[in-house]
């Protein structure tokens, strides 16, 4: 009378795909592609702050970042053409404010992967936005 169901579930399936899926990297690599992305978000709002107020400390900590997100992903990486157009004082402090977001969960993140170049350079970033912002350490 009824016709057995042949195939798998659209659920089933999902599922078996991302346990695969997981599988693929072990916890120590997940890590080191968060810090990764964490890292490079940074360096994307620390040269955006580099052009809108150009410092030597800034040029320095985007070098290191970008050395940093090298070693973690084996490249270096993209970098977009900053829009320096408006420097105003509150799209400055808004920039601050997004990388001591950012450097505080790369910080976070590392500490996980025991990345002490990472804690490093994410803890020095947390602790120059802070400064920036006016937050005391």
């Amino acid at each position: 009378m009824y016709e057995p169901i042949r195939t798998q579930s659209v659920h089933s399936l999902a599922a078996q795909h991302w346990s695969k899926r997981e599988l693929r990297h072990s916890r120590e690599e997940q890590l080191d592609i968060r810090l990764a992305g964490h890292l490079t978000a940074l360096l994307t709002v620390t040269d955006e702050l580099r052009a809108l107020t150009p410092s030597g400390a800034l040029d320095d900590a985007a070098d290191r970042l970008a050395d940093l997100i090298t070693r973690l992903r084996g490249s270096s990486p993209l970098r977009a053409a900053p829009s320096a157009d408006h420097a105003t004082p509150a799209r400055v402090d808004a920039l601050h404010q997004r990388a001591h977001q950012l450097a505080g969960q790369a910080l976070v993140v590392a500490v996980s992967a025991k990345d002490t170049a990472g804690e490093a350079v994410a803890g020095e970033r947390l602790r120059a936005h802070a400064a920036a912002l006016g937050i005391p350490a």
